[in-house]
């Protein structure tokens, strides 16, 4: 058994993700298609973990995708990883920025003028807590053009909706415990957080299980551990998440009791009411 970094931690995902042959590897495998070239976005290049405390991380690349038709499409690969169950809102908020950065585009010169064109968006979500419904480790969320007055699919696509729509994939890291049906399931076992040791800052995993052409990624993860100054921000994102686990626990039990009172102030109000009645007769 080889011991890595665990992932979930912010640092030890965005060193992972600072290796482009390693972050190539990882993302081909999730989105199913050959990537070319893969680059940071320029507002990511600049982030500091240590600065901040999150609970939602992430990292923008800009890619040049093959196809298995031959042809080739520049996207934004857009990367999302939490480790609490978090307001949906600030996800809503990144992709919103995503759609509103004027850098997101790409010039095309089909004419003599050129003209400025949308890049397509794939988001990945990285769950380190589970949907309330799905249980699946890892789910596509695929865009269907559907002709509705026939209900046939459409097979051409359209500048226009491309721009404004786009894929996803979600992977819910608890369901990834022992679970190894597939190539993909078995390249993302370096988020199988039953393979934690004590210390939750190390995983333990079989490189003979891991498929060969992916073995890069598992070795990045060991020299990870082996840093000293990954080791310390952990401890560092430790701090961050106990203290807003316990800002959460303070939240609740606020207003947990707001609503006592609340049902206390209904309770009187009821029992005047009734002595009101009882007066009035």
């Amino acid at each position: 058994m080889l011991q890595i970094a665990n992932p979930i931690y912010d640092v030890v995902f965005k060193y992972l993700m600072d290796d482009n042959k390693v972050a190539k590897l990882l993302l081909s495998a999730i989105i199913g298609e050959e990537i070319l070239t893969l680059e940071y976005r320029p507002t990511e290049i600049k982030t500091d973990l240590k600065d901040r405390p999150i609970t939602v991380y992430h990292i923008d690349f800009s890619a040049k995708l093959r196809y298995a038709d031959g042809s080739e499409k520049l996207v934004i690969i857009e990367i999302q990883k939490a480790k609490l169950a978090t307001d949906i809102m600030r996800f809503r908020k990144y992709l919103g920025a995503q759609y509103s950065n004027p850098e997101n585009v790409q010039e095309v010169h089909e004419s003599a003028e050129g003209y400025k064109k949308a890049l397509p968006i794939i988001s990945i979500y990285f769950l380190g807590h589970s949907l309330d419904l799905i249980k699946a480790p890892v789910v596509k969320v695929q865009r269907e053009y559907i002709d509705l007055s026939t209900g046939n699919t459409i097979h051409e696509k359209e500048y226009f909706i491309e721009s404004l729509t786009h894929d996803s994939f979600i992977i819910q890291i608890p369901y990834l415990k022992d679970n190894r049906k597939t190539e993909l399931l078995k390249v993302l076992s370096i988020f199988d957080q039953s393979n934690r040791e004590l210390d939750f800052h190390i995983l333990n995993v079989n490189e003979q299980e891991f498929p060969e052409k992916y073995r890069d990624i598992i070795r990045r993860l060991q020299q990870a551990n082996s840093d000293s100054d990954v080791r310390h921000r952990m401890g560092i994102e430790d701090i961050y998440i106990e203290d807003y686990r316990q800002t959460e626990r303070q939240i609740e039990k606020m207003k947990k009791s707001l609503e006592e009172k609340d049902k206390q102030l209904e309770d009187k109000d009821k029992l005047i009411e009734e002595l009101k009645k009882q007066l009035k007769k």
